[in-house]
Order: C-alpha cells, then sequence, then structure tokens
C-alpha cells in the first residue's frame, strides 16, 4: 500500500434545512479529490445551493453501484486521495450506501473519518417523548413475506424504544401490522418531513396511530419510534386480563387475542391462555 494512504471520508448532508450543513462539512465537500453519491443531480444542486465550487468528479454509489465502486474507491485512497462519501440525505451507512467502502477501506488499512451531521433517525428519536436512554435502529422493514412477520414478532418483546423507516404510502399497513403485534395501546411517534417546511410529530397509540394515517395520508419522509415492550415481570394477572378484555371487545378472536397480548406484554401465551380461559367460563 501506498505512504500516502488517502482517507474516506464519511460527511453528513441536510436532510431538508440546508443551515443544517456544517461549515466542517462544507470544507470536506469544496476540498475532496472525489465525491461518492446517490444522485449525482442532487448533489449537485446541494453544493450550487450552498455556494460550493465543484472540481472534484462526482461518483455514483447507490444500492446498485456501492459493490462495483469499491475498487476505483481503493485505488482512489492508494494514491493518496481523499474521498468523500454522501448520501441524498442524512449520514452515509444508516439506511443508505457506505457501510461497504468503509468495510473495505477499513480491511486495506486507510483512514475512515466522519464528519457528522443530520440524522433523521436520531431526530425523531430526540422529539418522539419515548424513552431514549437505549433504542435500536431498525430502519426499513421487509415488505412481505416471513422476513417481515419475524421481524414484526421481534419488535412485539423488544424492550428498547425502537426506529423504523417507512415509506408514505406504506405507513397505514406497518402501524396496523405493528399493532396487532405490540398491541393497540403501545405508544408511537410519527415523524415526517423533519426540518423541512411541514415538519409535523404526530404522537398517540397503535390504534389511534391507524386513524391518523387512514385520515392524514401522510406525505414525504417517515420515521415511526416505537414504545418497548413492558418489562416481563411488570405484567399482573389484572394487566393480562385487561389487555384480553380489550382485544376481544374489538372482535379479536380468542386465539389471536392470547397470541397479541402474549406479544405485547412479554409473558408466556400459556399463561395467558390460561387466564382466556378463565374469562370464558
Amino acid at each position: 500500500m501506498s505512504s500516502r494512504s488517502g482517507s474516506l471520508v464519511l460527511v453528513a448532508t441536510p436532510i431538508g434545512n440546508l443551515g443544517d450543513l456544517s461549515p466542517r462539512a462544507a470544507d470536506e465537500l469544496r476540498d475532496a479529490d472525489a465525491i461518492c453519491c446517490e444522485d449525482s443531480r442532487r448533489t449537485g444542486k446541494l453544493l450550487e445551493l450552498a455556494g460550493i465550487a465543484r472540481s472534484s468528479p462526482l461518483l455514483v454509489v447507490n444500492d446498485h453501484t456501492e459493490t462495483s465502486r469499491v475498487g476505483d474507491v481503493l485505488a482512489r485512497l492508494a494514491r493518496g486521495e481523499r474521498v468523500v462519501v454522501v448520501t441524498d440525505a442524512g449520514t452515509p451507512g444508516i439506511s443508505d450506501p457506505g457501510e461497504q467502502l468503509v468495510r473495505a477501506a477499513a480491511a486495506e488499512g486507510h483512514r475512515v473519518e466522519v464528519v457528522p451531521g443530520p440524522s433523521a433517525a436520531i431526530a425523531a428519536l430526540v422529539a418522539s417523548g419515548l424513552p431514549a436512554a437505549r433504542f435500536v435502529f431498525e430502519g426499513f422493514l421487509p415488505r412481505k413475506g416471513s422476513g417481515r412477520t419475524a421481524r414484526l414478532q421481534a419488535l412485539a418483546s423488544e424492550q428498547r424504544t425502537a426506529i423504523l423507516y417507512e415509506a408514505p404510502h406504506r405507513v397505514a399497513r406497518t402501524l396496523a401490522d405493528l399493532s396487532e403485534v405490540c398491541g393497540p395501546d403501545r405508544r408511537v411517534a410519527v415523524a415526517r418531513e423533519l426540518t423541512k417546511l411541514h415538519e409535523e410529530v404526530w404522537r398517540g397509540t397503535l390504534e389511534r396511530g391507524c386513524e391518523w394515517a387512514a385520515e392524514k395520508e401522510p406525505k414525504g419522509e417517515l420515521v415511526l419510534v416505537l414504545e418497548g415492550a413492558a418489562a416481563p415481570e411488570t405484567a399482573t394477572d389484572d394487566d393480562v386480563v385487561d389487555a384480553l378484555r380489550r382485544a376481544l371487545d374489538r372482535g379479536v378472536s380468542t386465539k389471536d387475542s392470547v397470541t397479541t397480548v402474549a406479544r405485547a406484554l412479554g409473558v408466556p401465551k400459556r399463561r395467558v391462555y390460561s387466564l382466556a380461559t378463565a374469562l370464558d367460563r
């Protein structure tokens, strides 16, 4: 490897408000030998709006091209170049390209630097009003199949606050699925258009969230922040019975009510079944 080892620099860019582009981020974009970006038109527009004269090439690195671009980036780093990585918005590598480039650069011994900044996930978390001391980032759920089912079931018992990304045309379905597996009373916050003119953070239960999504038909980029499940030992028999009654009152079958309540409260299914059976007597 050349003694003039270059640096791969991950630069966070605004998720909406151009004023969130930090001076350090602007300097890195201005001085880069090459800029890896998801969409050259969007990044070109960002540079133009920020008043950054572009002399370095824009290399398209998206979900389809990241693997094939690794060799080019490594060659540039070996020549001692400073290669900046940006995405369309936010921090590279978080549900966006960048992870493969970092792994390859680090494996070759090149320096990897980060210019921190905007992140929709963190912005939504701190605005949600839900516990933020311990959280898990789920990104986008699989759209269908066993993969989606498994992730939803895992969220039902996850005790940390969970952060999810979702497209506007799928948010109603995702809220409904979460309500089914986590229970309708689990709290959720839905953040949209963060840092933009029409920024909104809606807060309530999953049941109300389903109604809100149906009425609102929200547009723009969405982040869901889901309250964690209650610790198993906190659920008393009265808690289980109350949850069962609410589910049964909504017309949910006994079998499905047992499954939903067990997942939502984090208690053994056999215990919930026993209490459900007693209710029927």
